[in-house]
This record gives C-alpha cells, structure tokens and sequence, in this order.
C-alpha cells in the first residue's frame, strides 16, 4: 500500500491538538488531512477512506464512537486511534468494543502518538469486532498511568474467555474489575456469581461451589445448586483464591482441565461452561514455593496476570474518586454533596490508605453524614484519620532528629555509627517500655515483640540495670 495523499486522517475540535499532529506527521513525512468534527470526515468518506483515523471522542456534533461505529460497518479492517481526556474505564473499553485499534489519553506524549500511528499503518488488517452497548459502571475511574493500564487489558480481554488472575490489596476493587470484564465480555448476558472463598468456613466451601445432592450429609434436606451451576454460561469470581483449602484446589483443578464436576454427594459429573476469573490479595508464587497452593493449579488459573494497584500507588487519583464517592453518598442520602477543601485534599492524598479504594469510599460516606457544614478541612476528618496526622509528624520529626545525628557523626568521623545509635535505639525502648510495665520484664519484652531472655540479655549488656540498688 503505497501512501495515499490520505494515509491519516486527524479528526479533532481542538485546533492545538490538530496542529501538533499535524506537525508531527510532517516530520514523518506521512500524508495527513484534518476534521474539526466527525461529521465534516464523514462526508469526506465519499471520496474515498484514509488508511488509519486518529479521532477525539467527544466533540461537537457525532462523537468519535459514532464514527468508529460508521468506520467498522463500511471498512472493518481501518484501524482507528481514540483520543480521550476522559479518563474514565466506559469510553475507554467502549472504544475497543467498538474495534479501536489503541487509545490514547489526553494529554498524550507526541512521540508516543507517532509511534502509535505507524504501528496502525502497518496493520491495517485488523478483525472486526462487534461494537457492544456498555451498562455503564463508572465506580472503576483514574487518570494514574498504572490504571491507565488495567483500562487497557479490560479492553482486550474483552472478547477472550481465557482465565485471569487479578492480583491485589483489599479494597482496591478486585470484584468491580472482574464484573467489568464479564459485562464486556461474550457472556454479559448469562450470570455474573461471586464467591469469597475465605469468607465461608471450610466444610461448606465444597457445597457452596460445587452444590449437593439430597441426603449427601446430616441437614442436606434438598438438592443444591452451588455457584457453578448458578454461573453456567457466564463468570464465576473466586475472591481469595489464596485461601482455598488443598482438597478444594484439586477438586477446583479437575474442573478447569476437564470441565466436569460432581456435586457432593453426586455420581453424575455436570459439564462446567463457566469462565473463571480468580483475585487474591497474596502472592501466589510464594505460597506455591511453600507449597500452600499447588503449582498445577495455579499455571491453570494464571493465564492472564491483572495487577490492581494499590491507592498510594495512584494517589493523584485520590481527588477524582473522593469526589466521585462524595457525589454517590449524597445522591443516595438525598443531600448536597460535600466539596473537600484544597487542604483536606492534600491531607488526603498525603495518606497511605491500608483499605485503598473501599476505605476511601467508606471515609466519604462518613463525611457526607458527620461533616456539618458544605465543606470539608482537615479537622472535620474523623478523629483516626487526624490521628495518623499527629503520628507522622512524630515520626517525621524523629527521623529528622536521627538524620541529624547520623549527619554529625559522619562529619565527626565517628566510627562504627551503627552499632552507637542502635544501643542508644535499643536502650531508649527498653527505658520506655519498663517505666510503662512498672518494672515488668515479661509484659515489657511482650509489648516490645522480643524474647524475656532476650530482654535481660540486653537490659545487662546495654547496662539498664546499675541503677538498681543491690
């Protein structure tokens, strides 16, 4: 395909954004023409189709889905290139349903965008895929590049049914990824069932997933359809997947590599069409190496690898959630969303949030019940969020106090610094922790976290005990 005069068409309403591509191609020495609106390049397609289109999503007149719908129906192997400022999961995976070749997220790095046009040229053969209405879930959002990312691969996992394994902390939304992947996916329209398999006591767990017969055991009074049968033809999301018993991760294996299962009690294997989408918060190749999930098992379930990031990974989303969360209390609660003040936000995003998103979302709540007036600053946070304000200006104000000290002795030129500061380390804990036992070494070395003997063995070699009359 010898480069036509058309080979890019740029379809934006942002002059700017025009010019810099524009720019950009010259020097590439790549034919281009440019839209200010969908519209305008759809009118243009009577005279004949570019090779690739580089188009915004939303713009005055037809958006740039509505293009690429019209694109997909006449010319299904064009790729398209979706520019979006809108960081949000819905446009993002939409524009892959509707067969985008990449997007790009506003504000995008020039080389990266050329970059990405080249590649397009070079396939434009691309399968078609059929554009998908989307049920929107907008409780998955960030602009941070990490999540960027995990946008990216719900996208292209879209179509597959292959096994993924989303690895993550509590609460950085694990089940809301897996519920986005069965809603773009060819099985949207059949169940999507969650299971916790840590959250349901052992000897249930076989029942619970894979259902019983009548009379398999004492109080089995009825047939049950376990999670299996419930998610047939759809998704089936293992939460916790690290916590299985070893039975059940072999009875879970035999499904996966041969697509039967018995229910307790049963002698009739059932045909499993289930996907299966499993999450753990722990780090499975360690626990195989422990030999606490079987290796087998886990080459199964991790064909595609999702890493969720942790809040404090993503902290400048923080600001975009809060207010998200915020909005969604006030709307269920039925009053005027409350607005975080500049300090709070920064106060906010300066935190390390253990529980991530979820922990956000429940602290949103709380403000929009707790918090009296419109706005919100630090001191309306709830009193264990201030504390760790406190906390880590003390730890912030010792460390500094120690880098000091360490600067000094370097500057004196003192030997052996280590061993120096970690007697005096050492010997201001024990100091603190037996003037707060009463004198009580067992409680103190339990408070502390080391051994009674260990304690004495100190307390005599730091010299802790002269004092003592005797």
């Amino acid at each position: 395909m010898g480069t036509n005069m058309q080979a890019v068409w740029i379809i934006d309403d942002d002059r700017s954004i025009r010019w810099v591509l524009e720019k950009a191609l010259a020097r590439e020495g790549i034919e281009f023409r440019s839209f200010a609106s969908a519209d305008e390049a759809q009118q243009a397609l009577a005279q004949g189709a570019p090779q690739m289109v580089i188009s915004d999503i939303r713009m005055p007149g037809s958006s740039g889905l509505e293009m690429l719908q019209v694109l997909r129906e006449r010319y299904p192997s064009l790729p398209v290139i979706i520019m979006t400022a809108y960081s949000d999961l819905e446009s993002a995976v939409s524009s892959f349903q509707g067969g985008a070749f990449e997007y790009l997220p506003k504000p995008f790095d020039i080389n990266h965008a050329v970059e990405l046009i080249h590649r397009a040229l070079e396939q434009s053969q691309r399968k078609n895929t059929s554009p998908k209405t989307i049920l929107a879930a907008p409780d998955i959002l960030g602009q941070a590049p990490a999540m960027q990312e995990v946008f990216r691969a719900i996208g292209r996992l879209a179509q597959s049914h292959a096994t993924v394994l989303i690895n993550g902390e509590s609460g950085t939304g694990k089940e809301l990824v897996a519920q986005a992947l069965h809603r773009h996916s060819p099985r949207a329209d059949k169940p999507f069932v969650a299971i916790n398999t840590a959250a349901i006591p052992k000897d249930l767990l076989e029942s619970e997933l894979f259902g019983h017969e009548r009379g398999a055991f004492t109080g089995a009074t009825a047939t049950r359809h376990g999670r299996f049968e419930q998610a047939e033809g759809g998704t089936l999301f293992l939460d916790e997947i690290g916590d299985m018993p070893a039975e059940l991760q072999t009875r879970l294996l035999r499904v996966l590599s041969d697509g039967n299962y018995y229910r307790v009690g049963g002698h009739q294997p059932i045909k499993a069409n289930v996907r299966i989408i499993a999450a753990t918060h722990q780090n499975l190749d360690e626990r195989v190496k422990q030999g606490l999930f079987r290796e087998d098992l886990f080459h199964r379930l991790n064909v595609i690898r999702m890493r969720l990031p942790p809040l404090r990974e993503r902290r400048e989303d923080i600001p975009l959630l809060a207010k998200h969360f915020l909005q969604k209390s006030a709307h269920e609660l039925g009053v005027e969303p409350k607005l975080l003040s500049e300090a709070a936000t920064q106060y906010l995003m300066a935190q390390d949030f253990p529980g991530n998103v979820r922990q956000l979302e429940n602290l949103c709540h709380w403000l929009t019940v707790m918090t009296p007036s419109q706005q919100v600053e630090i001191v309306d946070l709830p009193p264990e969020w201030r504390a760790a304000q406190a906390a880590s200006a003390m730890s912030g104000e010792w460390r500094s106090a120690l880098a000091q000290q360490v600067a000094l002795a370097l500057q004196r030129g003192d030997e052996n610094i280590l061993g120096m500061l970690t007697r005096q380390f050492e010997s201001t804990l024990i100091t603190q922790a037996l003037q707060h036992t009463g004198g009580r070494r067992i409680e103190a070395a339990t408070l502390l976290g080391m051994g009674r003997n260990t304690l004495t063995r100190k307390i005599q070699e730091l010299g802790l005990d002269e004092d003592k009359p005797g």
